[in-house]
């Protein structure tokens, strides 16, 4: 990873922390392909069992992208740099195979707001603050602020946040399910891990299955979750190994639909 995005893996489960409290930990190009990158390694890393996501500091989760990035981008490169960028990672992350918790240590703003959504679960902490301020500056939620958080939180919600520029504290957002759980402060990432901790006694391929069931009925990645499960069923058929096998003697296969 970077100084910017840290990666750990111990014991079956992957922390990312987004390292750049000074600056509320806005995502800048760097961490985005960081970000992608630590989605990569946790899905190819057949021990991790969970992943949580948390930003560094006290103040914020993630405050979103950083102008200084983006601000000064032409508009086809606004669109198919950094825009497209944020949708190939947020997707990444939205899509593991194990659940992401997201332990939300502070504001939740704009790209942090996306970012966020693309957890399994959210636990904020009670400082917290829930905001999708784009349009105030001329600009709108790029990174599927009016998609997945429409179809994980509900068009009338997102229309508060993205329209009329509400800011909600941790008790509304817990209330309109932007959050699932509230803690004291500091006290998000220790949350996570318990949550991570009875996670894993769970089966864990039952648990990748049901994620892939639960994302394609709301419309995430569905097409390729049936394909995905239905060639892990398919795998175990006394005909695929006939077919594998006839390939492979040069002959006719001999199916017998078992």
């Amino acid at each position: 990873m970077t100084d910017t995005v840290e990666l750990t893996i111990e014991d079956g489960l992957a922390v990312v922390i987004l390292n750049r409290p000074a600056k509320l930990n806005a995502l800048n190009a760097e961490m985005m392909a960081a970000l992608g990158a630590a989605a990569d390694a946790i899905d190819r890393d057949v021990s991790v069992r969970a992943a949580i996501l948390t930003g560094a500091g006290e103040k914020a989760f993630c405050a979103g992208g950083d102008i200084a990035d983006w601000g000064q981008l032409t508009p086809f490169a606004m669109g198919q740099e950094w825009v497209r960028q944020g949708h190939r990672v947020f997707d990444k992350l939205a899509r593991l195979k194990v659940p992401l918790i997201a332990a939300l240590n502070g504001h939740v703003l704009g790209g942090g707001l996306e970012l966020a959504a693309t957890a399994d679960l959210r636990i904020g902490e009670e400082h917290a603050t829930f905001a999708l301020p784009e349009t105030s500056i001329g600009i709108i939620p790029g990174w599927s602020g009016t998609q997945r958080l429409t179809r994980r939180f509900g068009a009338p919600v997102v229309k508060r946040l993205a329209l009329f520029g509400e800011r909600l504290d941790a008790a509304q957002a817990l209330q309109l399910g932007l959050a699932d759980h509230i803690v004291p402060r500091g006290e998000s990432l220790a949350r996570a891990r318990a949550v991570a901790a009875n996670l894993a006694k769970r089966g864990p391929v039952a648990t990748v299955v049901t994620k892939q069931l639960i994302n394609a009925a709301e419309g995430e990645e569905a097409e390729a979750a049936h394909e995905i499960i239905a060639s892990a069923f398919i795998s175990h058929t006394a005909d695929l190994n006939e077919g594998v096998a006839a390939f492979r003697d040069k002959r006719t296969p001999q199916f017998k639909g078992s």
